[in-house]
């Protein structure tokens, strides 16, 4: 066994490493194809590719990503192996008491990162669209079928990637969705529409499997002590890190390189997160399942986990299984009630505030003062989830969203004056922050190991399901309103609010075991 270790431990992949290996050196050599370009487009055209012929390199590099993203993929799931006696019918988890250490902190920060990557993403396109439009020559409303292929990509990529980690394991899903996002990054170099949306469409699908994977490795690993508060504070912190991000890189280098750039960094930000990927840990009990004994044994050293007998099935296993329906139909409508918020009505609410006679300047102002509690409302939703409940935080962040929708229903005379305006648009943003960061974790702890993925997975594309449904209706000119929009969305945020607080299980503090049963 000593002479193993050392083997596996410089593989994050396993028997099929090389092929792995060699179909990202083909990806990577094909994406840098697409420089030679885009170069020339800089120095030659104020980076414009609009109805330029393609070169010589940039088929071959095409040529390299369509056999290198294969290759990677078949090299990155696991072969088939031999279940380890017992070991395949036992649960793993940390000890309450068990400490924060370094490995915890190292998936941490890598498992964020990659929330950040997924974020990013549909984040970038709000900064995309007036250069996309300007340089292609097309219409508003034409323009507007990217951010809805870009979000119907990242609705189809939650449900797949989940469903993926369920069958081959939470790391093999997270490097799978890498790869194909490092692969998308040509993205930026399409010379023509219609391949920019089809590009856009992968990449969104790619990008969109690290939210559900992300939740349900964290609440695998973790300590129960500790799982709740890490969980809201990654996921909050991703989605304000994933803004923050766009936004920087859109201020840093579209001035100078252009529109086409932001699909690009994607590329080099895949390639970190594969690089760190040794210290993304795989579902212990995903392992004994596939007989990798050895490495149950460097996460026992690592992160504390200990075997437990699985749990039987309890009497009254039908009441349970109802329950349990009955709380994934309060959860998918929540997540679908927070996405119509989110990619609706905040969204188009700039639009909304000019329309009532606000200048640009000041609208910003007012969101820009609003957004200013983001930070605050992670930190204190994931306090209120370890430290009080996770359901009734969840069910919290669900009123005072509802609350916000109410507020926008005022009177129009009362709506205009700015500190009422300020405090109906601070409730609208803090509660869907609020509801986003507790609303995945508290999914991802509520099902069973072997649908837990899926189950996230459903939850994650939910939320995204709203921007898909509200693009479409753009194409066809049907921008919501402030109080048409709150009005539509009562019903169900009350709906979802109510159902989880009939339906819903406290979670804070138990073991997934306990939970599971």
């Amino acid at each position: 066994m000593t002479a193993a270790l050392p083997r596996q431990r410089n593989s994050i992949i396993g028997d099929r490493a090389p092929y792995f290996w060699a179909g990202c050196a083909a990806i990577s050599a094909g994406v840098l194809l697409h420089l030679p370009m885009l170069g020339h487009a800089h120095h030659m055209a104020g980076n414009r590719l609009a109805g330029m012929p393609m070169d010589p390199w940039m088929y071959l590099g095409m040529a390299l990503i369509a056999l290198g993203v294969p290759l990677a993929c078949w090299g990155a799931l696991p072969g088939q192996r031999t279940p380890h006696g017992d070991a395949a019918g036992t649960n793993y988890e940390a000890p309450d008491t068990t400490p924060l250490g370094r490995w915890h902190a190292a998936v941490l920060l890598v498992l964020t990162m990659g929330l950040v990557i997924d974020v990013m993403k549909p984040a970038t396109l709000g900064f995309v669209l007036p250069g996309l439009t300007a340089e292609y020559g097309i219409p508003k409303s034409t323009a507007a079928f990217l951010p809805f292929v870009a979000l119907a990509g990242t609705t189809v990529g939650s449900f797949l990637w989940g469903w993926l980690a369920d069958v081959y394991g939470r790391r093999v899903s997270i490097l799978l969705s890498t790869i194909l996002f490092a692969a998308t990054a040509i993205c930026g170099a399409m010379p023509t529409f219609g391949w920019n949306l089809v590009m856009c469409f992968l990449m969104g699908a790619s990008a969109g499997g690290m939210l559900p994977v992300v939740y349900t490795l964290l609440a695998e690993v973790m300590p129960p002590r500790h799982r709740s508060w890490v969980l809201v504070l990654v996921g909050g912190t991703g989605l304000v890190g994933g803004y923050l991000a766009a936004s920087a890189a859109a201020h840093a280098f579209e001035p100078e390189y252009g529109w086409r750039v932001l699909w690009l960094q994607g590329f080099p930000s895949a390639l970190l997160l594969l690089a760190l990927a040794r210290f993304i840990p795989e579902s212990p009990r995903f392992l004994a399942e596939q007989g990798r004994t050895e490495e149950i044994d460097r996460m026992r050293e690592r992160f504390g986990i200990v075997p437990i007998p699985r749990v039987e099935a309890p009497v009254d296993a039908p009441v349970a299984h109802t329950r349990h329906s009955r709380l994934t139909a309060a959860l998918v409508i929540a997540a679908l009630s927070w996405s119509f918020v989110n990619f609706g009505l905040l969204l188009w609410l700039p639009t909304d505030l000019q329309a009532r006679g606000y200048s640009s300047e000041i609208a910003s102002g007012i969101l820009a003062s609003s957004a200013l509690l983001a930070l605050p409302t992670v930190a204190l939703a994931a306090w209120l989830y370890s430290a009080w409940s996770s359901k009734w935080t969840l069910v919290g962040t669900v009123v005072l969203t509802l609350l916000g929708l109410v507020g926008a229903l005022l009177p129009a005379g009362i709506l205009a004056s700015p500190p009422v305006l300020v405090t109906v648009i601070a409730m609208l943003i803090v509660g869907t922050n609020g509801m986003i960061a507790a609303l995945l974790p508290y999914t991802a702890e509520n099902y069973a190991l072997g649908v837990r993925g899926r189950a996230t997975g459903l939850v994650a594309g939910s939320s995204k399901f709203g921007g898909v449904a509200v693009q479409g209706l753009a194409l066809f000119g049907l921008i919501p309103t402030l109080g048409g929009a709150a009005l539509a969305l009562l019903v169900p945020m009350g709906l979802s609010a109510a159902l989880i607080a009939w339906a819903g299980r406290e979670t804070r503090g138990r073991s997934l075991r306990e939970l599971e049963a």
